[in-house]
């Protein structure tokens, strides 16, 4: 059985993490049992969620537990795809990962209102006169982090625009498919896509970004429907668009 560490349910979302999402997301896909827990950034291989247990063997970051399953369970996420297909598919997901995720995290955790009702409550359960401390060395570790990936070194409006050229691009590329590179199925990148998204659009959290984000119908309907097929149970108020 997989363990799969995640950081959990939260921010009107089924997991926390986009990155654990998308893990998630591709164990279904791959149709591969395993458990989810909570896991904890200090104990995993590369300080970072997701990461996953697989017969004592630990592997930590999306994009090698990906090739992992791949390899070991024969499966291809990205079946039926040709090879422009898959280069494409991977430069998506840069794009997504790269790009749109740091600016996405600057929403989430540099914007005062939004950090103080979402992350900063992580520490609710700390000892009172530790929490402060550790809520402004999470802010200090993140702003480091987006400042040291160029978005941080933007305008609060700049790092907006850069957040909208790649929704506009995800929206060119999904047309009126269903999926992202197949009409019939989702393939892996649909994972990251979803996840990244969902974030993104999650009703919990008000950014500009959001705000572009819902302009776009079949953005807001593809995850809907990715929401319904992975995570049916979870009450996500965007699923009448789908």
């Amino acid at each position: 059985m997989i363990t799969l560490f995640a950081a959990g349910a939260g921010f009107g979302l089924p997991e926390i993490s986009p990155y654990v999402t998308k893990t998630e997301v591709q164990l279904m896909m791959a149709g591969l049992d395993y458990r989810k827990t909570v896991g904890s950034r200090e104990t995993a291989p590369k300080g970072q969620l997701p990461w996953i247990e697989d017969a004592a063997q630990a592997i930590g970051d999306s994009t090698f537990i990906r090739a992992h399953i791949e390899q070991k369970y024969n499966v291809d996420l990205d079946i039926g795809l040709t090879g422009k297909e898959r280069a494409q598919a991977w430069a998506i997901e840069r794009m997504i990962e790269n790009q749109l995720g740091w600016v996405s995290g600057y929403f989430r955790f540099l914007e005062p209102a939004n950090f103080a009702k979402g992350p900063a409550r992580w520490f609710d359960q700390a000892p009172e006169h530790l929490r402060e401390g550790l809520r402004q060395g999470l802010l200090e570790a993140v702003s480091a982090n987006v400042r040291a990936v160029g978005v941080g070194r933007h305008l609060r409006e700049e790092i907006a625009w850069l957040g909208s050229l790649s929704l506009r691009s995800l929206d060119e590329l999904l047309e009126d498919k269903t999926y992202l590179m197949r009409d019939s199925y989702p393939v892996g990148v649909d994972a990251i896509a979803f996840a990244m998204l969902a974030a993104i659009l999650t009703p919990f959290f008000d950014s500009p970004l959001r705000r572009e984000a819902e302009s776009y119908p079949r953005l807001v309907a593809y995850v809907g429907r990715m929401m319904s097929q992975f995570y049916p149970a979870h009450p996500w108020g965007l699923r009448q668009a789908a």
